[in-house]
């Protein structure tokens, strides 16, 4: 399997150049599983601020149109997960879709929206996870993988590798220099290994790079096994992340003395107020 640290922007035919060209890449190696990043398809937003006049932003593709019927005929054989702008009718989603030479497997809409991302989306309202020919995958967009519910939801609806696409940019304020010493990228590799760990299941974690209008990416495409260990990573820059493992039985040596999800208690959990049931409310 693998992730994708790379750059894409609002041509459609340069991004799927580069698609094909990754495809091509990762198959060389073996890759079953690729996951590309969020927006690759027609690129992301040029600011996280309410600037929605910078452009029209993102090119909207349905679901079952051409562009990703496209998609999955480059995929072929192999299983591709990538981001793109999805139509609606009059709505427009930041969505990722999972495709193989068959056609889509899965399609996930971004559940939660950084800063003023609102302003040219809606939101999703659900996880879930589906089967594919290298296992059951549950998909996230960037933001989504800050909130430990998003992949318990999947992990609890049987997925082994759960795979989220990103277009995570480096601080706002008070950049680093150097964007391997940056606090958001930080944060960006802490959330792929926690959310690995504590649902116990594969995490493949795509990301952009470079930059795109005001936003510097900070790339650390990753493959992180059930115990929250990196097995694979580009660092800041493009690239591609590739490791080989057994996805079925890392999941059982990772869950069998300590199950994170077999040892949960739920009945102790009150998830509409955010307390224990034991707490005192005031």
């Amino acid at each position: 399997m693998a992730a994708v640290a790379a750059e894409f922007g609002r041509d459609l035919e340069e991004d799927f150049a580069i698609v094909e060209r990754l495809i091509k890449e990762a198959g060389e190696q073996g890759v079953q599983l690729l996951a590309l990043p969020e927006a690759c398809l027609g690129g992301y937003l040029l600011s996280l601020d309410d600037d929605t006049e910078l452009d029209a932003g993102p090119p909207p593709l349905a679901v079952d149109g051409p562009e990703i019927a496209r998609l999955a005929a480059l995929a072929g054989g192999m299983t591709v997960v990538a981001g793109y702008c999805e139509a609606d009718g009059d709505s427009r989603y930041n969505s990722v879709v999972c495709v193989t030479g068959d056609g889509v497997l899965g399609n996930h809409r971004k559940v939660h929206q950084p800063l003023s991302e609102d302003a040219s989306y809606a939101s999703g309202d659900q996880f879930h996870a589906f089967d594919t020919p290298v296992g059951r995958i549950g998909m996230m967009i960037c933001y989504d993988k800050a909130f430990p519910e998003s992949a318990r939801a999947l992990a609890l609806d049987g997925a082994q590798i759960g795979v989220c696409v990103s277009a995570w940019p480096g601080a706002r304020t008070s950049p680093a220099a150097d964007l391997a010493n940056d606090r958001w990228k930080r944060r960006f590799d802490l959330f792929d290994r926690a959310r690995a760990l504590e649902n116990q299941m594969v995490w493949v974690s795509a990301n952009q790079a470079g930059t795109f209008g005001s936003l510097r990416f900070v790339g650390s495409a990753k493959v992180v096994d059930p115990g929250g260990e990196i097995l694979a990573d580009t660092g800041v820059t493009a690239g591609i992340a590739v490791a080989e493992l057994d996805v079925a039985q890392a999941l059982e040596t990772a869950r069998r003395s300590m199950g994170h999800l077999r040892d949960r208690r739920p009945e102790t959990y009150d998830l509409t107020t955010g307390l224990s049931t034991g707490a005192v409310k005031a």
